[in-house]
């Protein structure tokens, strides 16, 4: 991958937010039942905005959305979803950022779905891309910044850098109430 690409910017400008949500969201048990319902309770506050803003990119449309899925597990559960948290994302640039995190976040979703407890449903973390579906999405991203201005780009990282802050906020409000000791 050539290091001028919009990906590997990505990839490199984003490595601590990343770092910082997975951290945020590593302290679930999914094997445990209730650790997994605020899991994905957590992620339903998040994906909705993102994928309702990702509906205006046209590239975007193209790809199968999760919020189904995590509706129905949630669902499986005994839960509803809970209300999404704001998410403003509608220049074009940003939202090819906003793209980069919620695939990606597919990617290690199936690696996640491996730890979730056999009897719990996972369709949502389960859902992987399909054949060679994440390099035509890498692929896109690239295309989209082939020649583009240094704004372009500072708009794409701001997209990615929102996407992940969404997230590490959902985090936080799925974060069980500690007892006042």
């Amino acid at each position: 991958m050539d290091s001028n690409s919009a990906v590997a910017r990505l990839r490199d400008a984003t490595r601590a937010s990343h770092d910082a949500v997975d951290a945020a969201f590593g302290g679930y048990d999914l094997s445990n039942r209730d650790d997994y319902r605020r899991f994905l309770g957590a992620h339903a506050r998040a994906l909705p905005a993102a994928e309702q803003a990702l509906g205006a990119l046209a590239f975007a449309r193209t790809l199968p959305p999760r919020t189904p899925l995590l509706e129905q597990d949630l669902a499986d559960l005994g839960e509803q979803m809970p209300g999404s948290l704001s998410f403003a994302c509608a220049d074009e640039a940003a939202l090819w950022g906003a793209l980069y995190v919620v695939e990606g976040s597919r990617l290690g979703g199936v690696m996640l779905s491996r730890s979730v407890g056999s009897d719990l449903p996972h369709r949502y973390l389960a859902a992987a891309h399909g054949p060679g579906q994440w390099r035509a999405i890498r692929d896109a991203i690239d295309a989209a910044g082939r020649d583009a201005s240094t704004e372009w780009y500072d708009a794409l990282l701001n997209g990615a850098a929102a996407t992940f802050d969404l997230y590490a906020q959902a985090a936080r409000v799925g974060e069980p109430a500690l007892a006042p000791v």
